[in-house]
């Protein structure tokens, strides 16, 4: 393994650090966040021209730069830093991989220019709050239980008289979903006979289709709740009569791998600049005639907080590379992230505790995100019993 950036890398790091640093601070983010969109279209549209940021990780025979997953968690650390407001981690790093895994080939040449060029957006719409679940992070998405699995509830599936296929049912939190141009629902189908989770393509202006942005802690990850009523659906792939859902399964989870190492890069730069500004405030801020900064007991705060972001940016940057260990490093990055966080807040002082103040950008973030792709405890127990350490020694001479 070659840890060592590449001159491309560091380009591309550059030049969006650059963007963001003119484009995405503070009052940019607050006022983004405030639109119809939840973010700003005008940026999302140069990052796109510019950079080729939504196809980063899209095939170059659809229009994408053809890069790996680790150039995207490259940049989305440098998104992460600015809190960038966008469809980037909905379209780039949860739609297109599905798209490219299970579509038809005509599916992927209708759908991935048009996403790898900005000009059109996707969400994932999972039921209730288990993306966690549907990604196999916290647990295993084989029974497909959090798609409906059959009873009332989530949203189902059936054959419409037309040959297509009729939704019923709603999914909450989904993010970006109210601005979404392209809905990837997941939906329970077959009964009890032939239970089974499938993904369908609903356009936004499909009939039966409601949706509304709801309330959320952090208003830099917009989401909505979709309601489905004898909604049109195109099924994602083959025909489903051969389709049993293991490939869809199969396919969440190794999408979650590679979201779970995007998502650790992201918090690792988040966590990384609110470092950074606190840093540069205690400087600053003087108290009984000296830097705050310059008391010990401030340092070895300071002190410990690089350490553990060190730390979780390193483990970010393996799981870029091998994604299979995205949950350990997106535990060890939202918990880092959330620990750099409320020190900022502490350290900020007085001022710091008002809610208006932007460390309380970053400490939203953490717990939103904690609360969307963890907790850290189950991420850890997830992939400590995936590596078989719960196994007693019976059990491993019975496997």
């Amino acid at each position: 393994m070659d840890a060592a950036f590449t001159a491309e890398q560091d380009e591309m790091r550059r030049t969006l650090r650059e963007i963001l640093g003119k484009r995405c601070g503070p009052d940019e983010v607050k006022a983004a966040v405030r639109t119809a969109a939840g973010y700003d279209r005008e940026l999302w549209q140069q990052l796109a021209l510019r950079l080729g940021l939504p196809g980063i990780a899209v095939a170059e025979e659809y229009g994408g730069v053809g890069c790996t997953a680790a150039d995207l968690a490259l940049a989305c650390e440098e998104t992460g830093r600015a809190l960038l407001p966008s469809p980037l981690l909905a379209t780039a790093v949860l739609a297109v991989p599905l798209i490219t895994a299970l579509g038809t080939a005509a599916q992927r040449s209708a759908l991935l220019p048009p996403l790898a060029a900005g000009g059109l957006t996707a969400a994932l719409a999972v039921p209730g709050p288990a993306l966690s679940t549907a990604l196999a992070l916290t647990g295993e998405n084989t029974p497909g239980e959090w798609s409906g699995g059959g009873r009332a509830g989530g949203v189902q599936a059936r054959p419409g008289q037309d040959g297509g296929w009729r939704l019923y049912g709603e999914a909450a939190q989904v993010l970006d979903g109210h601005s979404a141009s392209l809905l990837l629902v997941a939906a329970h189908t077959g009964g009890f006979a032939r239970s089974r989770t499938l993904l369908f393509l609903v356009p936004e202006d499909a009939p039966g289709l409601a949706r509304a942005r709801q309330a959320t802690l952090d208003e830099t990850r917009p989401q909505a709740r979709i309601q489905l009523r004898d909604t049109p659906a195109e099924l994602l792939g083959a025909d489903a009569d051969s389709a049993t859902g293991e490939a869809v399964l199969t396919a969440l989870a190794a999408t979650g791998g590679t979201a779970a190492a995007v998502l650790a890069a992201e918090a690792v730069g988040a966590a990384g600049q609110a470092l950074a500004r606190t840093v540069e405030y205690v400087r600053g801020r003087e108290q009984f005639g000296r830097p705050v900064g310059s008391f010990q007991a401030v340092k070895h705060r300071l002190a410990d907080l690089y350490v553990q972001v060190q730390a979780a940016r390193s483990a970010a940057y393996y799981a870029a590379w091998d994604p299979r260990q995205g949950g350990l490093a997106l535990a060890q990055a939202l918990e880092a992230l959330r620990i750099t966080a409320g020190e900022a807040i502490q350290l900020h002082g007085g001022i710091g505790f008002t809610w208006e103040h932007d460390a309380h950008l970053y400490f939203k973030r953490a717990a939103a995100d904690e609360l969307l792709f963890g907790p850290v405890h189950r991420l850890r127990a997830h992939a400590a019993h995936r590596a078989g350490l719960f196994t007693t020694p019976q059990e491993k001479v019975a496997v």
